[in-house]
């Protein structure tokens, strides 16, 4: 295959402009192993699920199989599905496209995540695992009832819901542009693959897919760094010429909350993002109660954030990657691509594309990822969906071979309508961009629903309602006012320095005096930037801040709520294995006690299949009631208490 490829004595010679919509000029193709190579990474996938669902000795046929694996799954392939469900097309595509375009502060982030992580296994992490719940939404119906419990997996399932086909769009996109099949046939393809062995084959064969998946992501994106710093000359080149176009940029202190990214809005809103992730999305909780035990969860959690630190950087660094090999003739203004989104897939096809069945390989692990977000998206939606909404509503509780295939059906669905939603965002080029910050709307308020309930014993069913409620409203209308304006045209990008003094005269792009491209961005990577005309100050808070703004905002009106409405007798009554550790030595419920019937902090709380239905149904019941296993469970009176505080 006859290809330009940049060497190190001209490492950033550009191709010549690729022709119409697509990247594919002529010097850049897919060639037929690298669709067998993507092709294979979609069989493989295919077969797992096919294993799992019919040849596995244990099949999935039971709620603890579909949704939990059976808890006998190891530590690395389920940590691998941790980090794979995390790490995303948008990920793999999108930050590269942000350091090109706006410089490193953004990769300061990964500290964020070092506290989220650190919070969630201290304070979050033991709450849950103890419990042993199916979703983790049914905490919340422990703590507050069914209306709060509602409220929570309505939150996690609109997000998905709008996230998911963002996330399946990009990739399919990228590839559509780098083969020229159409982006109706490969989105559906793709999709049906992932519907496929996650329907049938539950969290074993999403976990199984994912660890393959994230091998391939590690794999073809390490492949693409090496190979390209020894394109462009070592590492002291990428850096030295990244410094001088002002790319490396870490310690911006500036603490104005308008400006786009400093340390400490990145740090700092990225926590509360990522705490919202890993404590009370339903995905990431799902893998923590596949462990057996807490210290399983333990070792998840750190290794973990290594795997999303490393390809976080993996991602960031290709971004000064591309900028030093293209440093005088900006991919964007020469109208090689479309979008910045775009620079990483033309990159690999241009500078790395003469080693064989690399392009094939990258695809296949940006699809990976857009795939293990799917699956994981979709096996938690389909569990949430049935057990927070379905189940409730059935007058006779259905077998667990009846629920599982429910569950399959739901699954289904949610993937067809993911699959129809993404040719919408298709025709709506701003729903990307709004998709990008949607998570602030959904992640605060979450948040504050699981902390309220763990962190202040006496906060009750009002003031979490309220706040998760307020907090939502809230959120929405500052995310959707600030994209309004964001759309009005007025935006003026603060992006780095960009060059075409190398490139060829094309007629199709401009340079202003100094050499610099005077074309305007627009991307679902470049999220939310400041308009020129600096509008009324809320709708020019960094999106990074947005998890933060509604965490606050739903802590403070749940928090006075509850106090107005406040019972000593219904605070008495709350369970300590619902509070957090902290909290239960701050009142002493740490303490042994003598364990009887009378006294609910004398039982250990553990949820089975029949103690939250149960209790809501019935008047006169005994006081505590005993699992098949001989486990206790939560007594009436917690019920009977939260029932009060609903009415």
């Amino acid at each position: 295959m006859a290809s330009s490829v940049a060497t190190p004595s001209s490492p950033w010679a550009p191709s010549p402009a690729p022709q119409g919509d697509d990247l594919r000029g002529s010097t850049i193709a897919f060639s037929p192993f690298d669709f067998f190579l993507f092709g294979l990474m979609l069989l493989a996938s295919a077969i797992i699920g096919v294993y799992f669902a019919f040849f596995a000795k244990q099949k999935q046929n039971t709620t603890q199989e579909y949704l939990m694996g059976g808890k006998t799954m190891g530590l690395f392939p389920v940590t691998m599905s941790l980090i794979a469900s995390w790490v995303s097309g948008i990920t793999l595509l999108g930050m590269p496209a942000e350091v090109y375009t706006y410089g490193t502060q953004y990769w300061i982030g990964i500290i964020g995540l070092i506290f989220s992580t650190m919070v969630t296994g201290i304070f979050f992490l033991p709450v849950i695992h103890k419990l042993q719940l199916t979703t983790s939404y049914e905490y919340l119906a422990l703590r507050f009832g069914q209306k709060v419990r509602f409220l929570g997996s309505f939150l996690f399932i609109i997000s998905h819901l709008l996230y998911i086909p963002i996330v399946i769009y990009l990739p399919a996109l990228a590839f559509s542009q780098v083969t020229g099949v159409s982006l109706h046939l490969i989105t559906p393809v793709v999709c049906l693959v992932c519907i496929f062995y996650t329907s049938l084959g539950g969290l074993k064969a999403v976990v199984w897919t994912d660890a393959l998946q994230m091998v391939m992501m590690f794999g073809s994106m390490a492949v693409v760094v090496v190979a390209g710093t020894i394109s462009v000359g070592g590492l002291q080149t990428v850096w030295e010429r990244s410094e001088k176009s002002n790319r490396i940029e870490f310690f911006n202190l500036d603490i104005d909350p308008t400006v786009r990214h400093t340390l400490w809005n990145v740090i700092f809103g990225f926590f509360f993002m990522w705490t919202t992730s890993l404590a009370a999305n339903q995905g990431m909780v799902q893998r923590f109660l596949a462990m057996k035990t807490i210290q399983m969860c333990y070792r998840m959690l750190i290794m973990h954030w290594i795997g999303v630190a490393t390809i976080f950087s993996l991602s960031c660094y290709s971004g000064l990657l591309i900028y030093a090999t293209y440093q005088d003739c900006d991919l964007i203004s020469s109208k090689r691509v479309n979008a910045p989104d775009q620079v990483l897939p033309y990159y690999v096809m241009d500078v790395t594309g003469y080693l064989k069945g690399l392009p094939g390989l990258f695809m296949a692990g940006v699809t990976s990822a857009a795939l293990s977000t799917m699956s994981t998206g979709l096996n938690a939606m389909s569990g949430v969906i049935f057990e927070d909404f379905i189940l409730p509503l059935m007058k006779v509780k259905p077998s667990e071979e009846r629920a599982s295939f429910l569950m399959k059906i739901i699954c289904a669905i949610l993937g067809v309508f993911c699959v129809a939603m993404v040719f919408i965002i298709e025709k709506l080029g701003a729903v990307i961009q709004l998709s990008a910050s949607f998570s602030g709307i959904t992640s605060g308020p979450l948040l504050a629903l699981f902390s309220l309930g763990m962190f202040f014993p006496w906060t009750n069913t009002k003031g979490t309602l309220a706040g998760g409620i307020f907090g939502l409203i809230a959120m929405g209308w500052l995310v959707f006012s600030s994209q309004y304006r964001l759309s009005s045209g007025r935006v003026k990008l603060p992006v780095k320095p960009m060059s075409t003094l190398g490139c060829p005269v094309f007629d199709n792009f401009t340079t202003n005096p100094e050499g610099h491209s005077s074309l305007q961005l627009s991307s679902a990577a470049t999220f939310l930037e400041e308009e020129a005309d600096e509008p009324w100050f809320v709708h020019r808070i960094s999106y990074t801040l947005y998890s933060f703004l509604g965490f606050v905002l739903s802590m403070i009106v749940g928090l006075a709520v509850s106090w107005f409405t406040r019972s000593a007798e219904k605070s008495q009554a709350v369970h300590p294995d619902l509070l957090t550790p902290l909290i239960r030595r701050y009142y002493g419920m740490d303490k042994p006690t003598e364990k009887t019937e009378e006294s609910p902090e004398s039982t250990p709380l553990n949820k089975t299949e029949d103690c939250v239905y149960a209790h809501e149904k019935t008047e006169v019941i005994s006081d505590i009631e005993v699992s098949k296993n001989g486990n206790f469970i939560h007594s009436t009176e917690i019920i009977r208490l939260t029932k009060e505080e609903e009415r």
